[in-house]
């Protein structure tokens, strides 16, 4: 008998790891020696095993998709194609044609109607006969949608994806003799923000003139022009190709330009390269960088369901964000009927990002890249008394991160001036996106992140603070009225403002240490990180600021950010603890606003705590509540970043690295007896392996890229052996329970067992607990 793939994932073993490399230097006390490593060792999880997973994953359609949240959707960061049936009850198939570029360019009108995202349009695949079934797998292997649909004048089989870097939709269609008539129709769609669906028009706004479709010899051409200037192209050809049978390929791409009109050339060039080859040829460039992408990390978990959901995250991730494509604006590059078509900065994009770190994916990470580039538009959002030495970050931007101003009709929301209102004072939004580069700068370690971009504009974000903070009768320095993302009202020492503000001072002292500069605002701000006013605290835990308690439902954690994600308060002590448990406790326990992000949230402080069981609890809450078939997330529209912060929910419960220790299954859900991770990266730039076995930890390794203090949590019980990857014995300091100091040197490895144990370091798939449905729309 020949045992499938899936079916090694249900009966396999959890026994997993890869040799390790590197050498120690001998500088902390040295331990017993120890018999080598076995050499057998893989150096990762074999290439069955990523196979493994990644075919376990893939979302499968037995029935039609009705809606975008219930479809196969293919991207590659910019173009983005969402499948699923005609709407109104017509016999076709829509793939819609969007792309993360494509903007209005009338800032007059604010960034929700003038800079807003633009819907394109779409295809529809018009068979002969009436659709009577299909057989669909988005194969998240080569990200790549293949399977037949069903009518009654025969089938189409179809293989589609939306090409990694040429920014082409390929749609291979191999009708059957009755089904050779099938015919593409292209819809396009009204350039107007999709907000006018929801909110009434700004005074003077109107949707732009009409597309015109144009023939160039074998490629039609709709060409968008702007009132503002500038246009966008959807350009197609279809490719027929004959043998054995005839296949008819579909390539389409998106182009935009402002304020030049230079799209149609772009497009016309772009679509006639990616015609010249048939889809297969197409194809391999685009299934190569994939299997490459997905063979930087490995996580395999005991819940089929989850673990499934896990990898289609990555997949969505790198389908929706690449390091030089626009930030994610709230759908991604899935734009639907949505009153949120920009990029949102109060939590969104903040989220979005997260699982790029651990999951060692820093080619995504567009937020560094975009803050870096447009810098000077960030200047320029503050009032102008300030923009000498401040900058900021509105709630809403477009893709070059300009938000149009406030306008009377609430179409834009500037930065704002703490105490003042209008425009809301929402300020603290800079200083949390630049938390996110941050991250970056700590999982590589890269100074030129933080030379070049975290330190100038982290300095020039605290600065806007600076100018407001004034002394109180208590000594303390205290904030005006400033909004916490949501709630509704303004209050004096939010605490969405000093939790950022106080990260944002220390953390500008310890850069300006590690970079060795000496700036003068040095003792300004280690006085600021002292005297700043308490946080504002009562029964009930964190308040939103003073004077104002948290009373009413509310999604957004802006008020227990020092929790969450910035660290601050950990529970250090029994009363900090308690505080914790008490704000997040009293946080949830109002329904009615809760939304999905409200559990996520929940997951990593719960998993911040230990506490798996409570966090897997918040997840299967978001699961059942809020998921949707293809595991995107909706709330009046489109919403992406929910998901994704699920899977870094998923990473905090299995590794957590603040304060300069990495944590190993720090919160397990007691089900889940069994894990493997391979190449997870951490602060510090570690990459760390590490097996669970029958409920405990059996090996962890850590190879370190750049020399950085390595202290772990290793979770092994009783004496360990640290040793290298020859085996040899190296020197560690045993400075807690079940945490041990290690001095590695730059590509150095170190390998942890418990004393005298020899495991099988290969990394392999988990056993599931119990069978789970795929994703997408099984039978």
């Amino acid at each position: 008998m020949v045992t499938s793939r899936r079916t090694v994932l249900a009966t396999g073993t959890a026994i997993g790891g890869a040799l390790v490399v590197g050498g120690v230097p001998a500088v902390a006390r040295a331990v017993p020696e120890a018999a080598p490593s076995p050499a057998s060792a893989e150096p990762g999880p074999s290439e069955d095993a990523w196979r493994t997973v990644l075919d376990d994953a893939d979302l499968v359609w037995q029935r039609m998709p009705r809606t975008w949240y219930e479809g196969p959707f293919l991207g590659n960061g910019r173009l983005g194609s969402g499948i699923y049936a005609e709407p109104g009850g017509r016999n076709a198939i829509r793939f819609n044609v969007q792309h993360s570029e494509v903007q209005d360019h009338r800032p007059e009108f604010g960034s929700l109607f003038g800079l807003a995202r633009l819907p394109i349009g779409h295809f529809t695949l018009e068979p002969v006969g009436t659709i009577t079934g299909l057989d669909w797998r988005l194969r998240l292997h080569d990200a790549e949608l293949t399977g037949t649909l069903t009518t009654t004048a025969g089938t189409l089989r179809l293989r589609a994806f939306v090409h990694t870097s040429a920014s082409v939709l390929a749609v291979e269609v191999t009708p059957s003799g009755g089904e050779k008539g099938f015919r593409w129709v292209f819809h396009p769609a009204e350039a107007i923000s999709p907000r006018a669906a929801f909110r009434p028009l700004p005074d003077g706004y109107r949707a732009n003139p009409p597309a015109v479709v144009e023939r160039h010899d074998e490629v039609t051409a709709a060409v968008q022009p702007l009132l503002a200037g500038g246009q966008h192209v959807t350009a197609w050809r279809e490719r027929t190709d004959t043998g054995q049978e005839e296949r008819r390929t579909l390539y389409v791409t998106v182009a935009h330009s402002f304020p030049k009109t230079t799209a149609r050339d772009r497009a016309l060039r772009t679509v006639r390269t990616a015609a010249s080859a048939p889809y297969e040829r197409f194809a391999l460039p685009h299934r190569a960088w994939w299997r490459r992408y997905y063979r930087k990390s490995f996580l395999s978990l005991p819940d089929a369901r989850l673990q499934r959901f896990y990898w289609i995250q990555l997949y969505k991730a790198a389908a929706a964000a690449r390091r030089d494509a626009p930030v994610m604006a709230t759908c991604g590059p899935w734009l639907e009927p949505t009153p949120w078509p920009n990029t949102w900065w109060n939590l969104n994009v903040q989220l979005e990002y997260w699982l790029i770190h651990g999951s060692n994916h820093l080619e995504l990470d567009a937020v560094t890249r975009a803050l870096s580039e447009f810098r000077d538009h960030l200047t320029a959002e503050v009032a102008a008394p300030y923009r000498s030495d401040s900058a900021g970050i509105p709630r809403t931007t477009d893709t070059r991160l300009v938000n149009g101003g406030a306008t009377p009709s609430g179409n834009g929301y500037g930065v704002g001036i703490p105490g003042e209102n209008p425009p809301t004072p929402e300020v603290g939004n800079l200083t949390w996106a630049l938390h996110n580069v941050w991250l970056s700068y700590r999982h590589t370690m890269d100074e030129s992140i933080l030379r070049d971009v975290l330190f100038p504009l982290l300095r020039r974000a605290v600065n806007y603070y600076l100018h407001f903070l004034a002394p109180g009768p208590d000594g303390r320095l205290h904030l005006p009225p400033t909004f916490s993302p949501e709630y509704g009202v303004d209050a004096p020492d939010c605490n969405y403002d000093l939790m950022l503000l106080r990260w944002g001072c220390r953390t500008l002292i310890d850069s300006a240490r590690t970079l060795g500069v000496e700036d003068p605002l040095i003792a300004r701000w280690q006085e600021v990180h002292s005297r700043l006013a308490d946080y504002p605290v009562d029964a009930n835990g964190y308040m939103i600021g003073s004077g104002v308690p948290f009373a009413k439902s509310h999604r957004h954690y802006s008020h227990l950010l020092a929790v969450y994600p910035l660290y601050e308060v950990t529970g250090r002590t029994a009363a900090e603890r308690a505080l914790v448990e008490q704000s997040l406790r009293h946080w949830v326990s109002f329904e009615g606003a809760l939304q999905g992000y409200t559990f996520t949230g929940a997951a990593s402080m719960s998993a911040l705590l230990g506490k798996g069981d409570d966090a897997l609890r918040y997840l299967g809450e978001l699961m059942s509540r809020f998921i949707q078939a293809n595991t995107l997330y909706k709330e009046s529209g489109p919403v992406i970043e929910t998901p994704l912060s699920a899977a870094q929910s998923l990473h905090d419960m299995i590794c957590q690295s603040w304060g300069d220790v990495i944590r190993v299954f720090p919160a397990v859900p007691s089900a889940w007896r069994e894990l493997a991770v391979h190449d997870f990266r951490t602060q510090g730039a570690f990459l760390l392996t590490a097996v669970r076995e029958d409920g405990r930890t059996r090996w962890v390794r850590l190879t370190s890229e750049a020399g950085a203090p390595c202290v772990v949590r290793h979770g092994i019980e009783g004496p360990v052996d640290v040793r290298d990857e020859q085996g040899r014995t190296l020197p560690y300091e045993h400075v807690a329970d079940e945490t041990v100091r290690i001095p590695l040197g730059k590509g150095d490895t170190a390998l942890i067992t418990a004393r005298g144990d020899r495991p099988d370091l290969r990394i392999r798939p988990v056993a599931a607990n119990e069978p789970a449905p795929f994703w997408g729309l099984p039978a």
